[in-house]
């Protein structure tokens, strides 16, 4: 069949509805309370959304004997979708199971298993570009959004010869796998930072040529505490000139800025009550955080922020309805430091440490948009793997 909704695809290429690759079928329901320890392998819905990528390789549920009378089986190479989500995002969002093992689809899943393709492919495909367009178009309802397997049945896709398809998720697998070393490597970096921040800001671990006592000290005798004023959220933008710093660190753009420098933000209203940010310079800071600026050389701005992270500010936080941390219960906050030249030290030590993350999370999100990238142009025929 001759493709219709692509420019300059390649002659070799096919344009196909799912129904005429596979078999289409429906998940049993499978409740919370039917979930084991240990069982049977299972999938619910929900999994396919927040669980997986495009593929299932860990299993997350587990059901017993009794409940697998009523289920139904997947297997290998099985793509399944999520036919129900909160949002049109989380909608007709598939993924492909990779395992042997026997395994069971809950309620509100879509099986589909594809004849003579490559299930990979077809994961690739259905997650990306314009068919995962296509499949949010699907999703129906308000609070609730639906996907049906009679709109699945009628999805256009383009198709390349099976050799082409499994050249194609060689590629793109090639890059997921170094993806995935860099993401292990960063969990290993923060794991070595985490440690290192729990043994020198303890005073466990000190650093050659320091043996001076630490002293107790409040956080009000060291800093300056105050809540900035408050924008309204009219004004701030998704796009401008300076970074805007509330509750939950970096809210969107102002054209205006309320600090020149760099400062040690701790959110003092909302859920997020006692978080840590470190703020940009020229930023504005709203009065959802309070600003702990140094003060009489006493402790190193970059100390401040990690101990800060470390420290437990639970037992002053007030309210139930609206938690907040005031000022006056902040000031007497009790704190251990060493000398400033420690902390400076120190500080710069954990600062290396970040740049070092930060610097392998830049790559990380590089090599995401290049994968990204090429992904798109696989799929579609533009960038060619076989001739």
């Amino acid at each position: 069949m001759k493709n219709k909704t692509q420019k300059n695809i390649p002659l070799d290429w096919k344009e196909a509805k799912l129904v005429d690759i596979g078999k289409f079928s429906k998940g049993s329901g499978i409740s919370k309370s039917e979930l084991s320890d240990k069982g049977y392998n299972a999938v619910r819905y929900g999994e396919i959304y927040t669980r997986h990528d495009i593929c299932i390789k860990k299993i997350h549920s587990f059901i017993s004997d009794d409940i697998i009378r009523n289920a139904k089986k997947i297997k290998y190479g099985d793509i399944l979708f999520a036919g129900s989500g909160e949002t049109i995002d989380e909608i007709g969002k598939s993924a492909t199971y990779l395992k042997k093992d026997d395994c069971y689809a809950g309620g509100d899943i879509i099986i589909f298993s594809p004849k003579k393709q490559s299930s990979l492919f077809l994961a690739f495909l259905l997650n990306s570009g314009t068919t995962r367009k296509n499949l949010r178009k699907l999703g129906q309802g308000q609070s609730v959004v639906h996907i049906y397997k009679k709109d699945l049945e009628k999805l256009n896709i383009l198709l390349p010869p099976l050799p082409e398809q499994k050249a194609i998720v060689a590629i793109l697998e090639t890059w997921d796998k170094y993806l995935k070393k860099l993401s292990k490597k960063i969990k290993i970096k923060k794991n070595i930072k985490k440690g290192l921040m729990q043994r020198l800001l303890s005073g466990d671990v000190r650093l050659d040529g320091f043996r001076r006592e630490w002293e107790s000290v409040k956080l009000g005798d060291v800093c300056d505490l105050y809540q900035p004023k408050t924008i309204s959220s009219k004004v701030i933008s998704k796009i401008g000139k300076y970074k805007v710093f509330g509750a939950n660190g970096t809210i969107g753009f102002y054209d205006k800025y309320n600090h020149k420098n760099s400062e040690v933000l701790i959110t003092c209203r909302g859920a997020t009550c006692g978080t840590i940010n470190f703020s940009s310079k020229k930023s504005w800071v709203t009065g959802n955080a309070m600003v702990a600026t140094p003060k009489n050389n006493k402790i190193d701005k970059m100390y401040l922020y990690y101990l800060l992270n470390l420290t437990n500010l639970n037992n002053i936080i007030t309210g139930l309805a609206q938690p907040q941390i005031t000022r006056k219960d902040l000031s007497p906050f009790k704190l251990i430091i060493p000398k400033l030249n420690e902390q400076t030290a120190i500080a710069k030590i954990l600062t290396t440490a970040d740049k070092e993350i930060e610097t392998l999370e830049k790559k990380k999100n590089n090599i995401e948009e290049q994968k990204k990238f090429l992904l798109n142009n696989l799929v579609t025929g533009r960038i060619r793997v076989l001739k």
